[in-house]
């Protein structure tokens, strides 16, 4: 955390002061050690001298022959000669001396004193204020005359030599620190002088940037501040004047007076403004008040939303509590502004809703008539805007001040269209997170959420032991319904229908259409024989159901197959094939009946299901797997043709197995990148020999995110065909994503890079669709088929598709509608402005890619 502020000045003085102490400190150190050094060294020279002169003494006494009285004398004369001083000299007798002439009274040597000995080299000891310096005598030729039991080289004994340091080391520092003080002042002086130099330089150089800032009072003034510009002693302070200038001329450019002002708020009343998917559009309101408070101060806000011709919606939102008094005499005073003579509110009724953005708190908004008559401020619109907005208005004391109002008609301009923006994505958010998980025909659940709640029961059941049942029922021959009383009337049977089964079932339990006339069924903590009672009893009601039908009375059956978990299987993919088979063997048996897993048909289910396991590894080792193309209609002139490459087995009669028999067992297996690897070579060879050039859907497999090699070999697929990598459109579907976001996105990304253009198909059957359009780098997004087939029939459908295109037109992203079946499908798909339409009244789909080339399917219009 940094400190108090404090002067440039005084920074440089306490750290001028600061580093000027440290330095005496270390400069008296240093100096201390050289002085030390200095007289150490000097002693150890004095000891050497002194040692040297004491052996020569000894030589020229000892050459004139000395007897032993003359010895005891002389060493007498060196214990005692120097008591006085600081100096103390010995000699020790060696063992060779002791062994010719005997042994005298000596003090017992130290082991220091013996390594000199044996090794014969001099020896000096500094232990802090004393010093001790031994000098061996080695054995010479001239000594031998008399040591005749020495060899040259041999020590014959040492001289020792002591001194005592600590009074010259005394007087050394007591010197050195007074000739250090005297010359202290000298370098504080310098700094001193130098701080205040430097501090007027910078104070000048401050003064005259305040000046110039203080000249500016007007936006003509920052033109001028650089006139009288002056070069300054120091770079940095040119450096930032400089900069102030850029600062001021940055200003001049954005800055904006009151005329130009008015014109921005004339221009933000044209624009709409959209916002992020919110999941409370009242909480997002309150946040926009706590941000405009902090320019304006804004008491209260309302916004009028048209529900019907005679009915609004009146929200108004306060920033504190108002007292009982304030609140009642806001509604009367708002309701009497709708409902006066000269506005269209005037014969209409109001529901009001009041919301509280920072509630409780001291603090209560006390209004009075006057002021909520005077200071209020509104935006009213005939004609309903986005989200069915019509009214914007507050209650502010600023209506004196001219430009603040200025600003506050700005801000109820853009308000009008955010406030309205967000309800309606709150609307839509709603809706679309509704239709992800709930099939819009007959608001069950959608085969999206079967797979996530059987996922879910499964996982409890494994952990608690206990047994899941599974019904899949099938209406008998519905198709001749939808024939032969039309699609309204057969979708009108499995609302109905969904309803009865509604009321057989638990409030545990899960009810789901699967798709077209298909229902799912998940009874949690149920073993066969609960399964086969719910299974008699859907049976019995559907026998007793009738439905009147332009005078006559429909019928129908169902057929149902039941597998338990985990009898009959161990995952849900393979239980729900399981329970496929038997409901398709319950159809073979005559229809209307439950088809109960026996251990025969156990083991027949499970052999059927291992056929077709060989069989798909058949079609990859042989590659029969075909590809057949389903052309797609552009809608408009202008855009490229289209087909989408769909996967078939040829088996050994010559008919196809459609995708959807096979798929699931090679996603099982971990092998569907090599079909889509064989479909695609097919498909491109296909291309390449007809001279195809429209574009490619092809749909990729959540196993080729996962394969490290996937994009290198459709690289080299493209080039060996020598496709054209923009015209390849690999299509994504939620339902079947891998689980890490961050895995897809990077391979996603990595496919974009290589040229290859993206699709989300099935767009709306999941919520995480809207997620891959926001954050991947997407081009198409195919609508999901069960709202196209139904938008003929269902405004809440047709409201979604039309939700999904205006959306997608605004991203630049391009539609493609799917399931279109009928010509009054494809002419609401061309009203709507959907971009490219898909289905079986477009064109089913075929082996053969030339028959597309020719363009004979382009020509089909509404009235085919």
């Amino acid at each position: 955390m940094a400190g108090r502020p404090t002067t440039i000045r005084r920074y440089l003085l306490n750290r001028t002061l600061l580093f000027s102490i440290i330095g005496f400190l270390l400069l008296l150190l240093v100096a201390n050690q050289a002085y030390q050094s200095s007289i150490r060294e000097n002693a150890r020279q004095v000891a050497a001298s002194v040692a040297q002169n004491t052996f020569n003494s000894m030589y020229l006494i000892m050459s004139q022959g000395w007897t032993r009285a003359q010895l005891e004398s002389f060493l007498h004369q060196l214990e005692n000669g120097r008591q006085g001083d600081s100096f103390r000299i010995g000699l020790y007798r060696g063992q060779l001396v002791n062994e010719r002439f005997g042994n005298i009274a000596q003090a017992e040597p130290d082991q220091v004193l013996r390594r000199v000995l044996d090794s014969g080299t001099i020896a000096a000891f500094d232990r802090g204020e004393h010093l001790r310096y031994l000098y061996p005598l080695n054995a010479s030729e001239n000594c031998l005359a008399c040591h005749t039991n020495a060899r040259i080289g041999d020590t014959l004994g040492v001289i020792e030599v002591e001194q005592d340091l600590s009074s010259q080391l005394q007087l050394a520092n007591r010197n050195l620190l007074y000739y250090l003080l005297l010359l202290s002042p000298l370098p504080l002086l310098f700094a001193f002088w130098a701080v205040r130099r430097v501090s007027l330089h910078i104070n000048d150089s401050v003064l005259h940037l305040s000046r110039s800032i203080e000249q500016v009072q007007s936006l003509s003034d920052l033109s001028r501040m650089g006139e009288d510009r002056r070069q300054f002693r120091f770079c940095e302070m040119n450096s930032i004047f400089g900069q102030v200038e850029q600062l001021a001329d940055k200003l001049r450019n954005i800055a904006v007076d009151k005329d130009l002002l008015e014109f921005e708020i004339r221009l933000l009343e044209k624009f709409v403004i959209t916002s992020e998917v919110v999941r409370d559009w009242r909480e997002y309101v309150n946040v926009l008040m706590l941000d405009i408070n902090r320019v304006l101060d804004i008491y209260t806000m309302f916004s009028i939303f048209k529900v019907d011709d005679e009915l609004f919606d009146l929200e108004i939102f306060w920033l504190h509590p108002p007292s009982p008094r304030t609140r009642a005499m806001m509604e009367k005073a708002v309701l009497a502004r709708l409902r006066s003579q000269d506005s269209f509110f005037s014969h209409s009724e109001f529901k009001l809703h009041h919301n509280l953005v920072q509630g409780g708190g001291e603090v209560i908004i006390e209004l009075d008539h006057k002021d909520i008559e005077l200071q209020t401020k509104s935006l009213l619109v005939e004609t309903p805007k986005i989200g069915g907005i019509v009214g914007i208005g507050v209650q502010a004391d600023i209506v004196k001040d001219k430009t603040k109002v200025l600003v506050l008609e700005s801000i109820l301009s853009t308000l009008l269209n955010v406030v309205g923006s967000v309800k309606a994505i709150y609307k839509y958010t709603r809706d679309l997170e509704y239709y992800a998980t709930r099939d819009p025909l007959t608001n069950l659940y959608n085969q999206r959420m079967f797979w996530e709640l059987l996922d879910y029961e499964l996982d409890r059941s494994r952990r608690h032991d206990y047994p899941v049942a599974m019904l899949l029922l099938d209406l008998d021959n519905f198709k001749s319904v939808n024939d032969g009383y039309g699609h309204a009337c057969g979708d009108r049977l499995l609302t109905e229908l969904s309803l009865l089964l509604k009321q057989q079932l638990g409030n545990g339990d899960v009810l789901a259409r699967y798709g077209g006339d298909e229902f799912v069924i998940v009874l949690p903590e149920a073993g066969l024989e609960r399964a086969g009672e719910v299974s008699e009893r859907v049976l019995r009601a559907l026998d007793a159901f009738e439905m009147e039908h332009d005078g006559s009375m429909l019928k129908t059956t169902c057929s149902i197959g039941v597998g338990i978990y985990p009898d009959h299987a161990d995952n849900a993919k393979e239980l729900f094939m399981f329970v496929d088979n038997l409901m398709y063997r319950a159809k073979a048996q005559g229809k209307n009946r439950v088809s109960l897993p026996k251990e025969q048909d156990v083991a027949d289910i499970f052999r059927d299901m291992s056929e077709k396991t060989q069989l798909v590894n058949q079609a990859i080792e042989q590659r029969t797997l075909l590809p057949v193309f389903q052309p797609i209609l552009p809608g408009r002139g202008g855009e490229p043709m289209a087909v989408e490459v769909l996967s078939r087995i040829r088996l050994a009669d010559d008919s196809l197995m459609n995708a959807g028999e096979f798929i699931e067992i090679a996603e099982s297996m971990g092998k569907v990148h090599l079909l889509d690897y064989i479909v695609m070579e097919k498909a491109f060879a296909q291309v390449r020999d007809t001279g195809y050039g429209g574009l490619l859907f092809i749909n990729l497999s959540p196993r080729a995110v996962l394969v490290n090699d996937f994009l290198a070999r459709v690289n080299g697929l493209v080039a060996q065909y020598r496709m054209v990598p923009e015209r390849v459109v690999f299509e994504i579907t939620e339902r079947d994503t891998v689980k890490s976001m961050a895995l897809l996105e990077k391979f996603i990304r990595a496919l974009k890079d290589a040229g290859f253009m993206l699709a989300i198909d099935d767009f709306g059957s999941g919520f995480s669709s809207f997620h891959y359009l926001k954050h991947l780098p997407i081009d198409f997004v195919k609508i999901e088929g069960e709202f196209i087939a139904n938008m003929a029939n269902d405004s809440r459908d047709m409201a979604f598709v039309s939700s999904i295109t205006q959306l997608a037109h605004q991203l630049e992203v391009k539609t493609v509608a799917e399931y279109v079946e009928t010509a009054e499908v494809l002419a609401l798909v061309r009203a709507i402005g959907i971009d490219y339409a898909q289905g079986y009244h477009v064109g089913r789909p075929t082996p053969e890619l030339a028959s597309l080339v020719e363009g004979s399917y382009e020509t089909i219009s509404c009235d085919d």
